[in-house]
């Protein structure tokens, strides 16, 4: 693995301390680094404000406090509540709220999955009987039968999927004794995918040229983890058709700017899910039954 003597990166990281400011009652660089960017995972604090002393040759520049100067600051964040609220209880095909297309746009380039994906993924359907689902009927359901997801609008049909088949089974929420078919797919199309897990994993600003645009960016990190938020929130079936109206107008902005679809976090476990907005780019394989021979619930007062 190719290495770089710390001092080589000053650079980049002075024009990345620019957009903090010392204060009394801050934190150390290294603590904002961690916090902002999911810079320097591997390493402890200590480690960390070591690292920084021989990249800024100065040991008392990363024990200093500071705190993000108001450059940093971004209304898209109060903006999206505000069009959130509107798009759910008053105004749902013309809103008065927006957000800035460009800036959406830069945003989610920010978001792009660049790993490899998976070889197999998965999705998985309530039984009515104890006869499994044909392969040909675990796609995505037809036009007329597509209900509210998270990612689609009624009526739109989009390829749900899991990274693995627990996951698949337990996003459908079945009950004991019920038959399940898992159906096992593969994507036969390069895809562009918004990954909508963790910006602050994905999101890096060193490839920005001057201090504003770092601090424009950072402001807007919390915004992209409220975006990624959307498609994780837990929904009670009841109330779907109102409260999966954020989360499909998210992804038809996605969709928009040509993606694929994307990637988010399941709301039932570690893995990863996959909303495809266009089915045919994915495959199916085989079918695979099951049974579901426990269902577990962790629950706490309220």
């Amino acid at each position: 693995m190719p290495l770089v003597s710390p001092i080589q990166l000053r650079e980049y990281f002075e024009l990345l301390s620019g957009i903090y400011t010392q204060s009394e009652d801050g934190k150390t660089l290294g603590e904002w680094f961690k916090a902002d960017w999911n810079l320097f995972e591997s390493l402890d604090l200590a480690n960390t404000k070591d690292l920084l002393s021989d990249i800024f040759e100065d040991g008392n520049l990363p024990r200093s406090l500071f705190s993000p100067s108001s450059r940093c600051d971004s209304d898209n964040l109060n903006k999206w509540e505000f069009l959130r609220k509107e798009l759910m209880e008053e105004n749902r095909f013309f809103p008065k709220g927006a957000i800035d297309s460009e800036r959406i746009t830069y945003l989610l380039s920010q978001l792009i999955y660049k790993a490899a994906l998976p070889a197999k993924w998965y999705r998985a359907r309530i039984q009515e009987t104890d006869e499994a689902f044909p392969l040909e009927k675990m796609g995505p359901p037809p036009k007329d039968k597509a209900t509210h997801g998270r990612a689609n609008p009624v009526g739109i049909p989009y390829l749900y999927m899991a990274s693995n088949i627990e996951t698949a089974i337990t996003e459908i929420r079945p009950h004991t004794g019920e038959y399940v078919t898992v159906a096992e797919f593969e994507l036969i199309e390069e895809l562009k995918l918004a990954d909508l897990r963790n910006p602050r994993r994905s999101v890096t600003p060193f490839p920005c040229t001057d201090e504003i645009e770092i601090a424009s960016l950072r402001g807007d990190i919390d915004f992209l983890a409220k975006l990624g938020e959307e498609l994780t929130r837990p929904v009670l079936p009841r109330s779907a058709a109102v409260d999966y109206i954020p989360s499909q107008y998210l992804c038809e902005l996605i969709k928009n700017n040509g993606y694929d679809g994307v990637i988010y976090k399941s709301s039932v476990g570690n893995e990863i899910n996959i909303a495809l907005f266009y089915p045919a780019k994915a495959r199916g394989i085989q079918t695979i039954p099951h049974r579901v021979l426990q269902v577990s619930v962790n629950a706490q007062p309220r």
